[in-house]
């Protein structure tokens, strides 16, 4: 533990020239004083680590001192693809190893290329969570990770959407992060499920539905064929247009047309939009694909006046009750701090 922290704060003094003990302490977790140890320690160890005396000193390294422990380990390679996901590196217990491999870069660079990492973390940054919606990291996740990264069998025990837990023995191909939901792409030992297919027998499943996680001792062959973000785009595509299982007839306006994409599925709403009819008073005849009528209601009703529902009638009947309690709460007068009324 001790070793790993004086090679960090020798990095640290190679990419910063200078910190205060203050700044080293804050840094790597220690005391000012456990910092006066370890330079006195890098010191006596003939590493040129010098102490700037008075208000404005620091610890600094003497004479262009670089180290040359800056060689990648492979899981600090593999991190370092993540560090733009900061979240999903802590959630997955790598963010030690990224940090480590950022350091390690930023102590290589030359001096004309030291501000490159500020630079580029000042400029893009991925936040993966949904909005409105608090991120939680599944229990099972590290042991998850540490299962993809090594290529071990995991044995899961999983619970199916209807409540139903099945036991499994996992081949672990990958880790998705999709709107703050972490999901696991994998295939079960020997083959016993999934099959042929643009799949080839993966499946997926999500993992703060797995009520227990186990890493194996065994190993399994991965294939090195199987591509990641080729397999997650066709199965995203394919679930999203397998959930669109009913239709329903609506009529738009000219605003309705424009905010038809953001109240419904933004593909399905497109591609409808692209078989479209307009009359000649500018409304557009749309057949849209929904997940069924209740969500339907749910979604349509965000366009107001600027939709009508024309099919199924069933729909189109619930739409105007809705529109009659709206214009009913419209007509009468507010009054101060009285309850809203529902139904």
């Amino acid at each position: 533990m001790r070793a790993a922290r004086l090679i960090k704060m020798v990095l640290l003094l190679q990419t910063r020239r200078s910190m205060t003990a203050a700044e080293l302490a804050e840094y790597l977790e220690v005391s000012e004083r456990t910092v006066a140890r370890d330079a006195l320690a890098l010191s006596e160890a003939g590493i040129p680590v010098y102490a700037d005396r008075g208000r404005a000193g620091g610890y600094r390294l003497v004479g262009g001192y670089r180290t040359r422990l800056t060689g990648l380990g492979r899981d600090e390679a593999e991190a370092l693809f993540l560090s733009g996901v900061p979240g999903a590196l802590r959630d997955m217990g790598l963010a030690d190893a990224a940090s480590a491999a950022r350091l390690k870069v930023a102590a290589a660079l030359t001096p004309e290329l030291a501000d490159a990492p500020r630079s580029a973390a000042q400029r893009f940054h991925l936040d993966a969570p949904a909005w409105w919606q608090p991120p939680e990291t599944p229990g099972g996740l590290p042991a998850v990770a540490g299962a993809v990264w090594d290529d071990r069998r995991l044995a899961v025990r999983y619970r199916r959407r209807g409540g139903e837990e099945v036991e499994r023995t996992l081949e672990p191909y990958g880790l998705v992060l999709k709107a703050g939901v972490w999901y696991l792409v994998a295939r079960a030992a020997g083959g016993a499920e999934g099959g042929r297919g643009p799949g080839g027998g993966h499946r997926v499943y999500r993992v703060d539905r797995l009520v227990s996680a186990e890493p194996l001792a065994e190993r399994f062959a991965r294939d090195e064929g199987f591509d990641l973000p080729a397999f997650w785009e066709e199965r995203a595509a394919s679930f999203a247009r397998s959930i669109l299982r009913e239709t329903v007839v609506v009529r738009l306006t000219g605003a309705g047309v424009r905010a038809l994409r953001y109240a419904v599925d933004r593909a399905a709403a497109e591609e409808a939009l692209e078989r479209a009819e307009t009359d000649g008073r500018g409304r557009t005849t749309v057949t849209l694909p929904v997940e069924s009528q209740d969500v339907a209601y749910t979604q349509l009703l965000a366009l107001g006046p600027e939709c009508e529902v024309l099919e199924p009638p069933a729909l189109r009947e619930r739409m105007a009750r809705a529109a009659e309690r709206t214009a009913a709460l419209y007509r009468r007068a507010p009054r101060r701090g009285a309850p809203a009324q529902g139904g």
